[in-house]
């Protein structure tokens, strides 16, 4: 068996395209065409390349008289990691099990300024008995116990996230049958997918109706109720988002797709700097407004903008960036 047919093989039995190769071997698609049509012959450093990506000698793929595949003796030698079948099962129920406690921890984030935005506006009336301070002291303590959960749980998460964050960090593949266990698992949750995607995207436009519909009242303390719902109805949706989402990227990260392609995992990370650095500043901004004008019921309209700024600040990132390029 000549090289062009063992290349064919061990790329078919891995279930990659030529693309896919292509892409692993930082080559175009058009080499891999010509190695496979037996028209040219990889160099010496693109040879050593597709033994360590396959697991096989050398001497296996240039010896025509060597039918049977030779594995190298021990793969932990090689920069390539390879994902086992396992271990690619394990990763994908602990994300499933990670996308619920994700979106539990954000959704406690969001609807965290409800006590404070209720407490805030009853305050104004005497009827309901409740001082400014004791709205502000009542209202930021249960901010702060709701939020410390959730940041509970997502630093219970990234522990339990560990184990995995190779595929993050470093260069991996998959073996047989991997990719052909994680398509049908992505197949089965597509509508799913879908389907969660158009319930988010739906409450996340509806949660404003409650707010517009407010007004017909003329009533200041039932529009400081309806914000409170606004948020909840928000908040439910941004579960939805995070439930489908979560487990569709531990998916695309196992198939090295979409984000998770080599050609995205090389482009640098600064946006999620952005957002590191820009959200504790928006949330200190946010306190410090609130407690210098002790204008809780309205001093939330800081994070609606702030989400619109930062979706603008990311976009003009990646005009500037694309322009460099």
């Amino acid at each position: 068996m000549i090289l062009a047919d063992k290349i064919i093989k061990l790329r078919k039995k891995n279930g990659w395209s030529q693309e896919e190769l292509a892409e692993k071997m930082n080559v175009s698609r058009q080499a891999v065409a010509k190695w496979e049509g037996a028209q040219t012959v990889p160099n010496l450093e693109k040879l050593l390349q597709l033994g360590e990506l396959f697991g096989v000698t050398t001497d296996y793929l240039l010896k025509d008289e060597i039918e049977d595949e030779e594995f190298t003796d021990s793969n932990t030698d090689s920069p390539v990691r390879r994902v086992t079948l396992a271990e690619a099962n394990e990763f994908l129920a602990w994300r499933e099990t990670a996308s619920v406690r994700i979106a539990v921890a954000t959704f406690l984030c969001i609807i965290s300024v409800i006590p404070l935005i209720i407490l805030g506006g009853a305050s104004e009336y005497s009827s309901y008995g409740i001082t400014e301070d004791q709205a502000g002291v009542i209202g930021i303590t249960a901010l702060l116990i709701t939020v410390a959960v959730a940041v509970a749980i997502f630093i219970s998460c990234g522990f339990q996230n560990a184990p995995y964050e190779y595929l993050n960090k470093d260069i991996f593949d998959t073996e047989y049958g991997v990719k052909g266990m994680v398509l049908e698992k992505q197949k089965a949750f597509r509508n799913t997918y879908t389907r969660y995607n158009i319930t988010g995207t739906c409450l996340c436009i509806i949660s404003v109706i409650p707010l517009l519909a407010s007004d017909l009242a003329k009533s200041e303390f039932l529009t400081i109720l309806m914000i409170a719902v606004m948020f909840l109805i928000a908040g439910i949706g941004v579960v939805f988002f995070i439930l489908a989402g979560v487990r569709w990227s531990s998916m695309q990260k196992l198939l090295q797709e979409g984000d998770f392609s080599p050609k995205e995992q090389k482009k640098d990370k600064l946006e999620e700097e952005i957002g590191a650095i820009y959200w504790p500043v928006v949330t200190a901004a946010y306190l410090a407004w609130s407690f210098i004008t002790n204008d809780w019921a309205r001093t939330w309209i800081i994070w609606p903008v702030a989400a619109v700024l930062f979706a603008a600040v990311v976009a003009v990132y990646k005009l500037i960036k694309n322009n460099k390029t």
